[in-house]
């Protein structure tokens, strides 16, 4: 399969001009100003944008958590990405008692075996950190290409201090990349039994139970940790302005720290938790939605560079049954997650590109060019010869007004429910094969069940 497209704008985070792309099989071939190359399929790209597709390194596909599942498996979830248009997505795998890292990256990678649309890779969650687990991190790395591993500062599964060097030590040393959900479980437990003991338990609470400073404490404590050691650390999620504040520090002291923040963290804020019927429950994530003010300095972050990826943390959960009912009566009940992967360009584009909070370029480079430099995805992230030809043809001017009926997330809300968006991709493809496509009203998926493949990737490269 060949394609041609013709007369598009290409967009990488290096700069943007005007030129034909042709991709033959996986790989794009060629690229030049009045291509003639025979192609199976000839796209008239004059007026829009040629974008790498972006790269979703945080999301929970098919994930147990707190006693029910997300509801997206790996066919409904890289639909969902398809149509959004998400061309790779790395999935976090979180290990079971007893089980070993390579265990656990098997037993992931089945559940997407013949249901991936597009393709895909893990980031094994260390839960169960046994000395023998720890020292499988050199065959994760260099055998299994899984080079990134997240750890839980809260939670039952949390790592303590010392196996958080440990973790560091063998990461340093076999080029791997700890990812770190930073919250310092201490606060957020004296909170929730202070406000249980003052019966305060509606979906608001949830927020003032992981004050900003829980965050900010941790984000510090790990810095420190990983300029101890030498080695380096992401910080998933980063949700406050004051979390940022100590990211930025510590980088401008020559620590590699890196850090991702979200669309919802950008976009929504603590007032969402306020909504009636219950409807907060919609927002309940960890960390939690902060303030207008948080959201302002994160779109300072992403300018100025201390923040390099932007993922979604894709933590699907229906509302009715599930969110509404599990914490009917006690937020802590509640399960913590929302949908994203779908809306994860859109959103950036509309609310950053287009109202000129960031530039096109910097928002491909923290969607796609930045992602796969980050992850070792090697083949990914940029359009030029020799990349897999992982596409969007994108109309910066169409509207469309976001709703979960139009969407394809196997959730029944969506968090930006009514959102005017300006901007939709029209066509989108992964390796040089169509997708997914703009059908006068909302994305269609065109792709086939089961063609994403598992990617290994390569070992971390400090920038």
């Amino acid at each position: 399969m060949s394609v041609l497209f013709k007369g598009g704008t290409i967009v990488n985070a290096t700069g943007r001009y005007v030129a034909d792309v042709f991709a033959d099989g996986d790989k794009i071939k060629a690229i030049g100003t009045d291509l003639d190359n025979p192609a199976d399929e000839v796209v008239d790209a004059k007026g829009l944008y040629v974008l790498p597709g972006a790269i979703d390194p945080h999301t929970h596909i098919s994930m147990p958590f707190m006693g029910t599942y997300a509801q997206d498996d790996y066919e409904s979830g890289t639909i969902a990405a398809a149509c959004g248009g998400v061309t790779c997505v790395v999935d976090f795998d979180l290990q079971q008692k007893g089980e070993s890292l390579l265990e656990a990256i098997e037993r992931k990678k089945a559940l997407a075996e013949g249901k991936a649309v597009v393709d895909y890779s893990l980031h094994p969650a260390v839960m169960d950190p046994r000395p023998e687990v720890i020292e499988e991190v050199k065959a994760a790395c260099q055998e299994y290409g899984t080079p990134s591993f997240k750890i839980f500062m809260v939670y039952d599964f949390r790592v303590d201090d010392a196996t958080m060097v440990k973790l560091l030590e063998q990461t340093k040393e076999y080029g791997g990349l700890v990812q770190v959900h930073a919250e310092n479980v201490h606060i957020i437990d004296h909170m929730n039994a202070v406000l249980e003991k003052e019966g305060k338990l509606e979906p608001y609470y949830h927020a003032v139970s992981r004050p900003n400073i829980a965050e900010e404490e941790a984000i510090y404590r790990a810095s420190k940790m990983v300029e101890l050691t030498g080695s380096r650390i992401y910080i998933v999620h980063l949700s406050s302005k004051e979390g940022l504040w100590i990211v930025k520090e510590a980088r401008d002291r020559g620590v590699n720290i890196y850090a991702e923040t979200c669309p919802q963290y950008l976009l929504l804020d603590e007032e969402r938790y306020k909504e009636p019927e219950w409807n907060g429950a919609k927002y309940v994530m960890s960390p939690p939605l902060r303030t207008k003010e948080s959201n302002a300095a994160l779109w300072e972050g992403l300018r100025g560079g201390d923040l390099q990826v932007v993922a979604t943390d894709h933590c699907p959960f229906d509302f009715n049954g599930v969110k509404d009912m599990n914490g009917k009566d006690d937020y802590k009940k509640i399960p913590n997650g929302a949908p994203g992967i779908e809306t994860l360009l859109i959103m950036l584009h509309s609310e950053g590109v287009a109202k000129g909070r960031i530039s096109l370029e910097k928002m491909v480079d923290v969607l796609s060019s930045g992602t796969a430099r980050m992850f070792g995805l090697k083949d990914k992230g940029e359009i030029a010869v020799g990349k897999d030809a992982d596409i969007v043809v994108f109309d910066p001017d169409q509207k469309f007004t976001v709703t979960q009926s139009k969407l394809h997330m196997n959730v029944d809300y969506t968090p930006y429910e009514g959102f005017e968006v300006t901007g939709m991709p029209k066509m989108v493809y992964s390796r040089g094969k169509k997708v997914s496509e703009w059908n006068g009203d909302q994305m269609e998926f065109v792709g086939e069940v089961g063609r994403g493949r598992f990617i290994k990737r390569e070992p971390f490269q400090p920038f």
